[in-house]
């Protein structure tokens, strides 16, 4: 029997369907830092800049100020691509980056990172991709490529379950700007009363809510974040989740999903 109507379950990636240990965690952040400096340490000089070539301290200051201002950025619903982090800290230090080898490097810092899946992810959305749900990934990507991240799935063997992957770093918004969430259901063909967003996170439960969706479900499964993680987590963070219905397994959330999305069936 296959469904007479359509629904849709849109998922945030990091700490809801995959995760990094919390010392990986770590270690990738301070790496994505990293990269961005060497790709500045070995940028041209502008024309005209000051004559004293800015020392590593500066690099990374400057660095470090870009990357907190893409995340009050993307708290307030804006991409800013990691190319034009790189591009905006080498303006402030009069320096000319190529983003190019510097993306390629990120890229694959991401492709070798340890993920795992998420206890139970394989099995859920293999369940709701057998009964007739229409899937999909909506996350932010403040500090990496969408594009690496999808190497990312394909790896753990979820790709073949969801039906659309969308990464702020391809839109000019970013959870939880409407807009975004409207853009994952364009590509699954449902509308917002026929959707549900599981998420971990402020801008997951937020995002859902300004698009309209039928519902939030905040996931509380792998929310033992990393130290420097938790340091950037938006404010809306800090304080208690509102959501309209929360699972600490990702196992409870098919028979949510039926009850809140249930499909009709030709006999």
């Amino acid at each position: 029997m296959r469904p007479d109507g359509r629904a849709a379950v849109t998922f945030d990636l990091w700490y809801t369907l995959v995760r990094l240990d919390a010392p990986a965690q770590d270690r990738y952040l301070a790496r994505q830092i990293e990269l961005a400096v060497e790709a500045l340490s070995l940028a041209a000089r502008e024309p005209g800049a000051r004559t004293d070539p800015p020392g590593k301290g500066d690099v990374r200051r400057a660095v470090e100020e870009q990357r907190r201002a893409a995340g009050a950025a993307a708290e307030e619903g804006r991409t800013v691509h990691v190319a034009e982090q790189l591009e905006r800290a080498g303006r402030a230090l009069g320096l000319r980056p190529s983003s190019r080898d510097y993306l390629l490097a990120l890229d694959q810092e991401v492709r070798s990172l340890p993920f795992r899946t998420a206890t139970g992810a394989e099995a859920v959305l293999g369940q709701l991709h057998e009964e007739g749900y229409r899937l999909g990934v909506v996350s932010n990507t403040v500090g990496e490529r969408g594009a690496a991240l999808r190497s990312v799935l394909e790896a753990l063997r979820l790709s073949p379950f969801l039906d659309a992957t969308i990464f702020s770093d391809e839109l000019p918004w970013t959870k939880p700007e409407p807009r975004i969430f409207q853009r994952a259901l364009e590509r699954l063909a449902v509308g917002p009363d026929r959707a549900l967003h599981v998420g971990d996170g402020w801008s997951d439960l937020e995002g859902a809510r300004r698009a309209g969706l039928r519902g939030a479900v905040l996931f509380t499964g792998l929310r033992d974040y990393a130290p420097g993680y938790r340091s950037l987590l938006p404010t809306g963070d800090q304080g208690p989740l509102r959501a309209d219905h929360q699972v600490e397994h990702l196992s409870e959330l098919p028979a949510l999903v039926h009850e809140l999305l249930p499909l009709n069936h030709k006999g």
